[in-house]
């Protein structure tokens, strides 16, 4: 009975063991692919990226353009808010530009104009 029960367990850890012969070389041959494509993909990207720096170091007008078109957006025109500096006695026009209405507005657009700024700024807001 040892010997058959010997046997079985060798059988069983055989079946785990054992490679087919065909299947060895498949992998061999689909792993060597995929690290051709792998490499192939590579320099790939690395002949784009070098031929795009070439291209902008060759090219300077469009560096000079993107500069300059950068210039022309400032932070200030982003915003919506009244920069500029304060003077000593606030006219109806300063105070228009910082509520962001007109100096013709009526009293009901700059109260509600200026409740909207006073939500935006309170300490306790959130």
């Amino acid at each position: 009975m040892e010997g058959a029960a010997a046997s079985s367990e060798g059988l069983r850890y055989a079946e785990y063991t054992r490679v087919p012969t065909g299947a060895g070389k498949g992998q061999a041959e689909l792993d060597r692919g995929l690290a051709r494509t792998m490499i192939a993909v590579g320099l790939g990207v690395a002949t784009v990226a070098f031929a795009g720096r070439y291209a902008f170091h060759l090219w300077k007008p469009l560096e000079q353009a993107i500069t300059e078109t950068a210039k022309r957006i400032s932070a200030s025109s982003l915003s919506s808010y009244y920069k500029g500096g304060f003077e000593q006695k606030m006219s109806r026009r300063e105070a228009s530009l910082i509520l962001g209405v007109s100096p013709s507005a009526g009293k009901a657009k700059i109260r509600t104009a200026h409740r909207r700024i006073m939500i935006l700024n309170h300490p306790d807001k959130g």
